[in-house]
């Protein structure tokens, strides 16, 4: 991923943050036609120190199931059209519109899951994780039998990131007033995305810089 200097991020409560609000992510792998292989899936994540794992999985009419060996995972943040009208500077020294947004790039390996009862924690993990979520009380466990024959229609994985990078695009390159600025118009908007992607440049902006 290209990142300018000004937008490199390397505290990876951020990569927390940002699977904490979607770990909805793009797996891309090299197929036998050299193309890129790509599916977008929930995973469950986890991160002890710089040791990072992500586990779901595929259906396994997929061309990318089973895939073991080298893999990427983009992970979204949030984004959003800035406009250069809402610098209080734009006067003084040419602005020009841009995209402010947050997002990861993790390279890694995958590992593919078979095992029904290692495929069965990792279904349990996921349905937990996303039950909790929108306050649901469903579970998976106990398993049962017509559920335990319909493990057949899926392989796991596990993914194990060795190289994470981390852009956070949210007008560091600017005067703090035009940060401000923007953050102000953003909230302004009439906007669930918007009011989210302002809310991400106030945090960005608390963080002392290094």
């Amino acid at each position: 991923m290209f990142i300018p200097s000004d937008f490199v991020e390397t505290d990876l409560t951020w990569l927390d943050r940002l699977l904490a609000r979607d770990a909805f992510v793009t797996v891309v792998t090299t197929g036998g036609d050299g193309l890129p292989q790509v599916t977008l899936l929930p995973v469950v994540y986890r991160r002890d120190g710089e040791d990072i794992l992500l586990e779901g999985h595929w259906a396994r009419p997929n061309p990318q199931a089973g895939h073991a060996g080298p893999a990427l995972v983009l992970v979204h943040g949030p984004h959003g059209y800035v406009s250069p009208g809402w610098y209080p500077d734009k006067e003084a020294q040419a602005r020009v519109p841009t995209w402010n947004y947050a997002a990861a790039e993790l390279r890694g390996t995958l590992e593919p899951v078979t095992d029904p009862d290692a495929l069965i924690g990792m279904l349990d993990r996921l349905s937990a994780t996303y039950e909790a979520g929108v306050g649901g009380d469903w579970n998976l466990l106990p398993i049962e039998p017509r559920q335990r024959r319909m493990l057949g229609g899926i392989i796991g994985f596990r993914f194990r990131a060795h190289q994470t990078q981390i852009k956070l695009k949210l007008s560091q390159n600017h005067p703090e007033a035009n940060q401000h600025s923007v953050i102000d118009a953003l909230s302004a908007l009439d906007s669930p995305a918007s009011h989210e992607l302002a809310q991400w440049m106030r945090w960005k902006l608390e963080v002392p810089q290094r």
